[in-house]
């Protein structure tokens, strides 16, 4: 089920973010982040199922955004090559991973997250599955968009390695890449996690200055 936030009201609603969970995950686990672009005018809709996506973009304000950590980035670059929307902020991209020996939840905590607070959170909450981050993540789509998209990933994630992360920034059409210090792998809910935020504003107000209508991009 999906998990909304909006912005107060009489704000001026300055478009739409779809953000897509990843591994284990679900909507409810985003409520700082959503919180937060809410209050900078943004319409913010969390989905359980990229099948999810296409009808939270009908009517939305523009520009209209897919937001993804983990292997929800890998289905926002998907989706973005089929669907009318503007950009794509893909967090903790899972194109290569290490070896990791210790299944433990310990293991599986320690390389989500730093924050006291998120480290908390998910060590009680029941919807979250355990020992999904270690399961094998989809490929890189084949199509993949030629819309802005803004690479985040921490410098510390020992799930998916930052350097291929900014390969894959380099090569694509309109790609950026942010390096997040010491970040971890759920670097959208790490220590840093108002500095990425307000990266993602910064982007999110980049592209809305020259967005003139909706995009429609095909492979």
């Amino acid at each position: 089920m999906a998990t909304r936030w909006a912005p107060a009201e009489g704000v001026i609603v300055r478009g739409t973010v779809v953000l897509l969970p990843g591994r284990g995950e679900h909507p409810g686990l985003y409520a700082r982040l959503g919180t937060r672009l809410a209050f900078d005018g943004y319409r913010v809709v969390a989905v359980a199922s990229p099948d999810d996506v296409a009808g939270e973009l009908r009517g939305g304000p523009l520009p209209v955004v897919l937001l993804g950590s983990d292997t929800g980035a890998l289905s926002a670059l998907a989706l973005a090559a089929e669907l009318p929307v503007h950009a794509v902020v893909a967090a903790g991209l899972p194109l290569s991973a290490d070896a990791t020996p210790d299944r433990s939840w310990a293991a599986e905590l320690d390389v989500r997250t730093a924050c006291p607070v998120h480290r908390e959170l998910l060590g009680t909450d029941d919807r979250l599955r355990r020992g999904a981050l270690l399961s094998e993540p989809a490929d890189i789509p084949a199509v993949l968009p030629r819309t802005p998209v803004l690479v985040l990933h921490g410098s510390a994630d020992r799930v998916a390695d930052p350097k291929a992360a900014r390969a894959f920034a380099e090569m694509l059409p309109a790609g950026r890449f942010a390096l997040v210090e010491g970040g971890r792998h759920d670097v959208l809910n790490d220590v840093a996690h108002r500095s990425v935020a307000a990266e993602v504003v910064q982007f999110l107000e980049w592209l809305r200055a020259g967005t003139r209508g909706p995009v429609l991009v095909r492979g």
